[in-house]
């Protein structure tokens, strides 16, 4: 099994997912996106189709200029577009996490109500109080797509946020949209308190007012994965804010990339 971190300037959680994807068996490589398009020596020239799992980190790719991850997502767009849809009709994953999250958003893979839209569909804007927050939060497995199956419905986990521009709008239509993301069975994670019960916008259980407590999200089809949380930022029990209070057997982000590595070795 093979996971390629897709990186560029300002990206800052690499290590992390790398780490991540090595605890439960990939090979994990990180790769600047000019090695993808072809900016670089040939030796280190890499294919995406080489790999299983597309993994965009978070950060703050390119600054976060014009708005968080567009550049990443123009990026892409312009350069790995025939790439990104000959990954997807052979039906690998692909994953973002916090700006990868942003990124997948702005570069209309994500909602994908009706495939890749030309324009964003949505937005992750600045979180309701205006503030940049680090801190653990509690999500619910809402909905299961093919990087999730292996988790259990309605399992609750402990995972560290860490953005200023959290805050999922669906902006015109919002009510149709989010019923079709509901009726698609793509809200795959949702914001929670620490036993399980909706948030209902309140902070800091929803920490940056997402409409719905929503954290993350797929397409129609489950092969793309967005959510703001950082699952490769608790990996060890000791990476939880309560370890010391809670003996956890393993960090409840283990549990999310060992469903990822179940559904890619099938």
């Amino acid at each position: 099994m093979r996971a390629l971190i897709a990186l560029m300037e300002g990206t800052n959680c690499e290590d992390d997912a790398k780490n991540a994807f090595e605890r439960v068996g990939f090979d994990a490589e990180k790769v600047h996106i000019k090695q993808l398009t072809g900016e670089c020596t040939k030796d280190r020239k890499r294919r995406m189709k080489d790999y299983d799992v597309l993994f965009i980190p978070g950060g703050w790719s390119a600054g976060d200029y014009v708005r968080a991850g567009a550049i990443f997502a123009a990026r892409m767009k312009s350069r790995l577009s025939e790439d990104i849809n000959d990954f997807l009709l052979d039906e690998k994953l692909i994953i973002g996490v916090c700006n990868g999250f942003q990124v997948l958003v702005e570069s209309g893979l994500l909602p994908g109500f009706h495939g890749i839209s030309e324009s964003p569909e949505a937005v992750l804007t600045i979180n309701a109080d205006s503030r940049f927050h680090c801190r653990p939060v509690y999500i619910k497995h809402n909905s299961a797509c093919r990087a999730t199956k292996g988790l259990e419905e309605n399992a609750v986990f402990q995972v560290p946020i860490a953005h200023a521009e959290g805050r999922l709008s669906l902006g015109e239509d919002t009510e149709k949209k989010l019923r079709m993301l509901e009726e698609n069975g793509q809200i795959v994670f949702k914001y929670c308190n620490s036993c399980g019960t909706p948030a209902n916008g309140i902070f800091p259980a929803n920490p940056n007012g997402s409409v719905s407590d929503i954290a993350g999200i797929c397409d129609p089809k489950g092969q793309v994965l967005g959510m703001m949380p950082h699952p490769e930022r608790v990996i060890d029990p000791w990476q939880h804010a309560d370890w010391t209070r809670k003996r956890y057997e393993e960090g409840d982000g283990l549990s999310f990339f060992k469903s990822v590595a179940d559904t890619v070795s099938k």
